[in-house]
């Protein structure tokens, strides 16, 4: 049997048992013993691991709860359906991925974000701006990086993708990161505004 079939027996024995006079809990028991995993075809334990039933009792109709409807254990558990299988492997590092050292000369600490275009960070920051250039943190979306104040820190970097634009930001870009002329124009700005490590 497959998942609406075994569904659909457990819920019409629950049904049967109410109409013929049981108890909840011996409707819920008829239930829970019309099948057993041997019944139905790999993988329907796992996706049906309770049958909810509205059933017409003597005294009215009730909510019949079926747990584990093939039998405690039953399924093929971590290797059932919807299971996340991990591939054997050694993580790799990401493509372009470079590690710079980075010093916070300021008096507080500073966090940067993870999808902040790196060579448009704090001013205070002193690390070579230049490298930086088209970079982001290599750390998971939405998270990010602290700066103490005073320490190197070590900053892994990879490049930004998609349409590799910056707009906003300190507003050293604004525009296409790949332009022609754009890195030495936004490295123009940087040292005219005092950005650390922008200098050649």
């Amino acid at each position: 049997m497959n998942v609406p079939e075994a569904t659909a027996l457990i819920a019409d024995t629950v049904c049967e048992a109410a109409r013929d006079g049981a108890r909840l809990m011996e409707a819920a028991a008829a239930g829970a013993n019309v099948l057993t995993e041997a019944d139905v075809l790999p993988g329907v334990p796992d996706i049906v691991g309770e049958v909810k039933v509205e059933a017409m009792f003597d005294d009215g109709t009730r909510m019949v709860v079926v747990r584990n409807p093939f039998g405690e254990g039953a399924g093929l558990g971590s290797q059932g359906p919807g299971a996340v299988l991990a591939a054997a492997r050694e993580p790799s590092p990401p493509p372009g991925l470079v590690h710079l050292t980075v010093v916070n000369t300021s008096d507080v600490p500073v966090s940067i974000t993870s999808h902040f275009h790196f060579f448009e960070v704090n001013q205070r920051l002193s690390f070579d701006r230049a490298a930086a250039y088209g970079m982001r943190l290599a750390i998971p979306a939405g998270a990010a990086q602290r700066f103490e104040p005073g320490e190197a820190t070590d900053a892994p970097l990879v490049p930004v993708g998609g349409a590799r634009v910056a707009i906003g930001f300190a507003g050293l870009v604004d525009g296409p990161l790949d332009a022609p002329g754009a890195k030495a124009a936004a490295l123009a700005r940087a040292v005219a505004q005092g950005y650390l490590g922008a200098e050649a």
